[in-house]
């Protein structure tokens, strides 16, 4: 595995020839392969070990490419697409046939995304294809937020874009029959209201495909044992860090999600028994960390 910093024209062929790369966006670090090419997608998932039942989301470098890769468009999406886009929301839509059901976990809907990072967007426009992308980790693991991040031999090449500013994975966003959120971001759900109408929240299956990725009960995690604490609560015995809002973690919601994976990626090599995480507020604001930190405790 190969890594460079800015190799838009080197990653860009890698990516036309069926090949892995992981590359940084605005969120965290994704392991990206031609979307369009089935044999492609398929070495995501055996790089990471993931289960084909959870889906890929596509990114896009213009709305107009995510309209071409929808079979139906919705008002909604248009909205949503020109008041954040690009950023930090995946929008699920039903899909055309040309994208692989590998991508979708078999699914008739399919994830789209256009990311706010320039390399990403040059990469995908270089490359000529959207570009499917998971976090850059292995299945569960904790998302990398700089090339550093990213497990030697996942990809055949990394494409350093510096540390992801927003450090949480997307908002989903299912827009098939009615609004429905699939995983909370840095989004606040009262934002995305004020434009579209009610949303409702969904929960994950117990069996069969994810509508969206990040829906698992155990995702997200560090090596070392997390415990989400609530105040008041103490750590537990042993040798240990403690991250309570305010003092060793910002108190504001976006300046956490920004440091969050990388204090855990930070601790993690520290050979600690555990790090003890005081839960956030149950607010709009704090939705998309307090899914992170609950996942990662399991």
């Amino acid at each position: 595995m190969s890594r460079g910093e800015g190799n838009i024209a080197h990653a860009a062929r890698l990516i036309r020839a069926g090949r892995l790369v992981a590359f940084p966006t605005e969120t965290v670090y994704g392991l990206g392969a031609n979307a369009l090419d089935r044999a492609a997608v398929e070495r995501i998932f055996a790089a990471k070990g993931r289960p084909r039942t959870s889906p890929l989301i596509v990114h896009v470098d213009s709305i107009e490419m995510a309209r071409g890769l929808a079979s139906i468009w919705p008002d909604a999406a248009e909205v949503l697409a020109r008041r954040y886009w690009p950023g930090p929301l995946t929008l699920v839509v039903l899909k055309r046939a040309e994208i692989p059901d590998v991508v979708t976990a078999g699914l008739p809907t399919v994830a789209l995304r256009m990311p706010a990072h320039p390399l990403a967007l040059e990469l995908i426009r270089t490359a000529g294809v959207p570009i499917a992308a998971p976090s850059a980790n292995r299945f569960t693991e904790l998302s990398p937020t700089c090339a550093a991040h990213v497990p030697e031999g996942l990809a055949d090449y990394v494409l350093d874009g510096g540390p992801a500013r927003v450090g949480i994975e997307s908002t989903v966003l299912s827009l098939v029959d009615r609004p429905l959120l699939l995983r909370p971001g840095v989004i606040p759900l009262p934002e995305i209201e004020a434009l579209i109408g009610a949303v409702e929240v969904a929960t994950a299956p117990e069996a069969g495909p994810h509508a969206s990725p990040g829906m698992h009960a155990r995702h997200y995690r560090p090596a070392t044992p997390l415990y989400l604490l609530r105040p008041g609560q103490g750590p537990p015995e042993g040798h240990g860090a403690w991250l309570r809002i305010g003092e060793e973690m910002p108190a504001d919601p976006l300046e956490y999600a920004a440091v969050l994976y990388e204090t855990l990626h930070r601790l993690d090599v520290e050979r600690l028994d555990w790090i003890a995480v005081e839960q956030p507020p149950e607010t709009a604001e704090w939705a998309g960390v307090l899914d992170r930190l609950r996942r990662a405790a399991g």
